[in-house]
């Protein structure tokens, strides 16, 4: 026996010798196999980065979501005596019928699963896309249905809170399963996708030891690597005017059902762009209205633009010194080659001037301009517009067009705007030389990408000139007479003319091919476009509209729906951008602000208020200390500024004020001032003079001047017969 257990002895103390020496049991390392027991991660999770309007409004972003899950296995509730605290599901069918209620699956499939507690293998399932993505609203109304074994867990998922909006150029991401098993949320279309590495970030995780039970072991430390948000894109995009064109454009959609359309909205000065949409569109939050066309068609659908073609027609013959408005011609039609082309009217207005012509649309004007500067000069000048190559648009995918440069009857054509291919974006881009005196901008949508981690700007954008076509001569010239496409009484663009402002145009209605080597044919089956500027004598911004095959009613022609969606976005967003209406614009001049700083606030305000300026005083302290907008801003008489100064802020009557103007003041206030609605303040929920109590909500409501007033009939504007077609 001693022998025995001596030997069972030397053995074990043998054994826990060679365990001491190698740290190894059966190969395998004892710390790691220990730390693999006790150790506990937790995921960090990202935030992926937010894309921001120009005022950093967002435009798309992640929010907190729930899943649901259903536990099933009844060992989840060993040791409850309480029934309604067990945590597995008991009772199915009135479980099935409360949850169809509330997510999108019927009451069966609901059943199907569940019924899958009788597999002793099966744990708890899940209810797919149905379960994800609850809001915080539908997962609390579930809670409140105490149905044991309904769980949920945390989680996140992107958000679009605006809809319906530029839905082609910002895209969406969905959450995609990984190799490993894990959900990533990945950019699909648009921005989301372009920039999806930068808007993705990198989870982080928490690493600690516990017991069995999950408790921290005594003497371990918790070892957090922090998660790395995505990077931020704000763009040129300005919300408002966004917005005006949503819905001007789904008015027009419901009235006309057109097969598509677009619009784009640009300031001339810089190349930014504030407004992009296109029709159909879809809903990123639902995908609702997601077709097979995931094209952004302002800068990836080419097109043949028609007459606002002849704009850059007209520049050019300008600088080749062709342009003789008060010549006369006989207009009707143009033989070139054995190849005839005809004005709109066929018949023609007999013997016209060139003015006159232009302002009619007259393809045999064209014609003989053409003729005057020569084609080779006439193709050399659309090549310097950006004709037939990308503008280099920071956005994917852009299409070139193509200037049809084959011969002299393509020529010919495209001088009035048929045969060669054009984008929206790239009649932007060329319409800024117009309004900018001769100078040409490039366009770009990308204002900044930051990351939020560290605060460090990774890409800025800004204004860029792509050269000078004309000369500032000719763009004077070419709005002049663009204006009077609109004043005129020939003038095809009448039914654009706006109540305050002057407008410089030109209309469009080009055929569309029929993919077979011809046109359609027929008053609905072709394109009708504006391209505007205003104000006419410094365009502050450039609206181009293209409205293909629209249903257009008995006794109507196609530039009313055109117009229908260029005068309340170019109207509207003038005011919002606080430009002032023509008869106060001539006469006001604009006063330039320094830095008030320091200053007396009641000095400082009289000055500004014997220069016409409203001024909103925050606090009741005899200092500035902050002001909006910033030194060297410019603000014509009737605008607001808002000083800052020491105490407490009192409300002022933000009645017309915009809702840039109502952001600042929440900003250097402090107060928390919620928006509702679009356009211009109209009333707000406390009274002008009252001092809100920190946190407490003063919600200002905002109209768009569309809505304060019915728009202008266009019947006062209703042409001759002859328009419809140029």
């Amino acid at each position: 026996m001693f022998c025995v257990y001596g030997g069972l002895f030397f053995l074990l103390f043998a054994r826990f010798l060679f365990i001491q020496i190698t740290g190894e049991v059966e190969g395998r390392p004892l710390a790691a196999m220990a730390q693999a027991k006790y150790e506990r991660q937790n995921v960090l999770s990202a935030d992926r980065g937010q894309i921001l309007d120009r005022d950093g409004e967002a435009i798309a972003e992640d929010t907190l979501s729930y899943k649901l899950v259903a536990v099933l296995s009844k060992k989840a509730s060993d040791g409850v005596k309480d029934k309604k605290k067990m945590r597995h599901v008991v009772d199915r069918d009135k479980t099935a019928r409360e949850l169809a209620e509330y997510i999108d699956m019927p009451e069966q499939e609901i059943r199907e699963l569940l019924d899958r507690q009788d597999d002793p293998d099966v744990y708890q399932v899940e209810f797919g896309s149905a379960g994800r993505n609850l809001s915080h609203d539908t997962m609390r109304k579930i809670q409140e249905l105490e149905l044991p074994g309904i769980q949920f867990i945390k989680d996140k998922k992107r958000f679009y809170p605006n809809g319906m909006f530029a839905s082609h150029l910002i895209g969406f991401a969905q959450k995609e399963k990984q190799d490993d098993g894990s959900t990533k949320t990945v950019g699909q279309m648009g921005l989301e996708k372009t920039f999806d590495d930068l808007l993705t970030g990198k989870d982080g995780k928490m690493q600690y030891e516990s017991d069995t039970w999950g408790f921290l072991l005594p003497g371990s430390e918790e070892k957090v690597t922090p998660a790395v948000n995505g990077s931020n894109i704000r763009l040129t995009l300005d919300k408002t005017i966004q917005n005006f064109v949503e819905d001007a454009m789904n008015r027009v959609q419901a009235e006309y059902s057109p097969e598509r359309m677009s619009v784009v909205v640009a300031d001339p000065k810089t190349g930014e762009i504030l407004a992009m949409s296109q029709r159909p569109s879809f809903n990123p939050e639902t995908r609702e209205g997601l077709s097979s066309n995931w094209l952004n068609e302002a800068v990836q659908y080419t097109i043949e633009p028609g007459s606002t073609m002849k704009i850059f027609t007209l520049a050019s013959a300008i600088e080749e010194g062709a342009w003789a408005p008060n010549d006369f011609y006989k207009s009707g039609s143009y033989t070139l080659y054995g190849t005839t082309i005809n004005d709109h009217k066929k018949a023609g207005w007999g013997y016209i001037s060139f003015l006159e012509g232009f302002q009619r649309s007259s393809n045999v004007s064209m014609a003989y301009l053409l003729e005057k500067m020569g084609g080779e000069a006439f193709i050399g000048h659309l090549k310097d517009f950006g004709f037939g190559q990308p503008t280099g648009i920071d956005l994917p995918g852009e299409a070139p067009g193509i200037v049809n440069d084959i011969g002299p009857i393509e020529r010919l054509t495209t001088s009035y705007g048929q045969g060669s291919t054009v984008t929206p974006i790239q009649m932007v881009q060329a319409a800024t030389a117009i309004a900018n005196g001769g100078t040409m901008m490039k366009p770009y949508v990308i204002d900044e990408i930051k990351d939020p981690n560290t605060g460090k700007v990774l890409r800025e954008g800004e204004p860029e000139e792509k050269g000078n076509p004309i000369s500032p001569e000719t763009a004077r010239t070419v709005l002049e007479v663009m204006e009077s496409t609109v004043t005129s009484e020939h003038g095809t663009g009448r039914p654009f003319e706006l109540g305050d402002y002057s407008v410089a145009g030109k209309t469009a209605t080009a055929q569309i091919p029929n993919g077979r080597g011809g046109f359609l044919h027929g008053t609905n089956n072709l394109l009708y476009g504006f391209l505007g500027m205003a104000p006419a004598d410094d365009p502050q911004l450039i609206v181009y509209v293209n409205v293909h095959r629209p249903k257009i009613p008995a006794g109507e022609y196609g530039a009313i729906p055109v117009s229908k969606i260029f005068k309340p976005v170019m109207e509207n967003s003038l005011k919002h951008l606080n430009i002032k209406p023509d008869e106060e614009h001539e006469t006001a001049q604009p006063v330039k602000l320094s830095d008030f700083g320091g200053k007396a606030a009641g000095s400082v305000a009289g000055e500004l208020e014997a220069e016409g300026i409203a001024v909103a005083v925050i606090g009741d302290g005899n200092e500035v200390l902050g002001q909006f907008p910033e030194a060297g801003a410019s603000v014509l008489p009737g605008g607001t500024v808002i000083l800052k100064t020491d105490g407490q802020a009192a409300l002022p009557d933000f009645t017309g004020w915009s809702k840039r103007s109502v952001l600042a003041f929440a900003s250097l206030s402090g107060l928390t001032i919620e928006i509702h609605g679009e356009g211009f303040a109209v009333s707000q929920s406390a009274s002008p003079g009252s001092a809100p109590d920190e946190g407490s909500p003063v919600v200002v409501k905002f109209e768009s001047p569309e809505q304060q007033q019915q728009a202008p009939s266009d019947e006062d504007a209703e042409p001759e017969d002859e328009y419809p077609l140029d």
